[in-house]
């Protein structure tokens, strides 16, 4: 299996280092930094190669050169990219989470005979799965909820948050407005409302709110109720929303003395720094999945919780972990035959096929993310 990286980043490069893992799998990584694939020149095991992926034609001529190309760009970068990497008539595993709806893409990759995985991370990613996971398993599901989030272990004054995957996907987290379904309706509420605490064993208490990730499950499940929130540490919405609302997340540009600046670059320029997960400091990722409806006539919850820790040993994020093994896990399912729908396939399809969920639970498990899963009568 000949692979293609397309993006060395936090995920990208820890993607490429467990790929690599595979016996008679040649792995290339790609990127428009000289700088991002200087981190990776001491893996012997790794093809590194400089590429412009920004330009649609460059996407096509690397593509046409791998079995299976694996998409780690940025969010503004991803749409974009899976249409030139299927136009290239290429297979491709993706994890940007961009904005446009991916199924504007589902004709042509059947047209072209491909497989296209899309927003295969942990959320969205994992939490589809296990949401179409918990219907399948009901006779009637009628609720999926899903709380997230990627923290850093120390909490640290004044934000206390790190990046732990690309910075621009996080400023759209606090603007881009958040859709979900209620009573069977579609709604769209301003990224940032609706706080609730929830409280994590190990954590401690986390502030929630609405973001945009429920994506393509208001299209493929049929559930009256479906909702996706992000959480931080408490605090950290307020501080969002007073930037947001003053304009340090706008795009806009504005006069500031004889230069017209965009108030997000300044904004990124100050922050992000702050914001830098730094070599040696730990995340943890959170995530509970919920999905209640009724079996043989009760109400029945079922509910998935992880907490994912840094990997001390390999130095990997969990974020990164989680996010990225996902999509290598999802890689091996495909490259194994276990998974062969073609068109564009959000994960949820992989929780709706027993043999594919059962593939993935148990290929992340091996790499010790573990989905602890509680079944209850309510």
């Amino acid at each position: 299996m000949n692979i293609g990286v397309f993006g060395s980043g936090l995920v990208g490069s820890a993607m490429a280092k467990d790929l690599a893992d595979e016996k008679g799998w040649k792995v290339t990584v790609l990127d428009a930094s000289e700088r991002s694939l200087d981190k990776l020149r001491s893996d012997k095991r790794l093809a590194l190669l400089r590429a412009d992926l920004s330009k649609s034609s460059e996407v096509k001529k690397f593509a046409g050169k791998f079995d299976l190309v694996i998409g780690a760009l940025p969010g503004f970068m991803g749409f974009e990219t899976v249409k030139s990497v299927i136009e290239a008539k290429r297979n491709i595993v993706d994890i940007s989470f961009f904005p446009e709806d991916p199924f504007k893409l589902d004709a042509l990759a059947k047209k072209n005979n491909v497989t296209a995985i899309v927003d295969c991370g942990v959320a969205p990613g994992c939490s589809n799965m296990l949401s179409a996971r918990g219907a399948a398993m009901l006779d009637k599901a009628d609720t999926a909820l899903c709380y997230v989030g990627g923290l850093p272990k120390v909490r640290t004054w004044p934000y206390e948050y790190k990046i732990v995957f690309s910075a621009v996907d996080v400023i759209e987290e606090y603007t881009r407005p958040a859709r979900y379904i209620e009573n069977n309706v579609a709604v769209i509420r301003p990224a940032l409302s609706d706080p609730e605490f929830l409280n994590f064993e190990g954590v401690g208490t986390l502030e929630a709110f609405n973001t945009d990730g429920l994506r393509t499950l208001a299209d493929t499940l049929k559930m009256p109720n479906m909702k996706e929130k992000t959480m931080r540490y408490p605090g950290h919405i307020e501080k969002m929303r007073v930037l947001r609302e003053t304009g340090f997340f706008s795009k806009e540009l504005v006069q500031v003395g004889d230069a017209k600046i965009r108030p997000l670059d300044l904004t990124a320029k100050l922050m992000f720094p702050m914001w830098k997960l730094q070599p040696g400091e730990h995340d943890v990722t959170v995530m509970r999945v919920i999905v209640e409806g009724l079996k043989k006539g009760k109400r029945t919850r079922i509910t998935w919780d992880l907490n994912d820790q840094y990997d001390v040993k390999t130095g990997t994020t969990s974020m990164a972990r989680t996010t990225g093994y996902a999509a290598t896990v999802a890689a091996r399912m495909f490259a194994a035959g276990a998974f062969t729908r073609k068109g564009i396939c959000p994960p949820e399809y992989f929780g709706m096929e027993e043999k594919a969920y059962k593939f993935m639970i148990a290929g992340m498990k091996a790499r010790n993310i573990n989905y602890v899963e509680k079944i209850e009568t309510i």
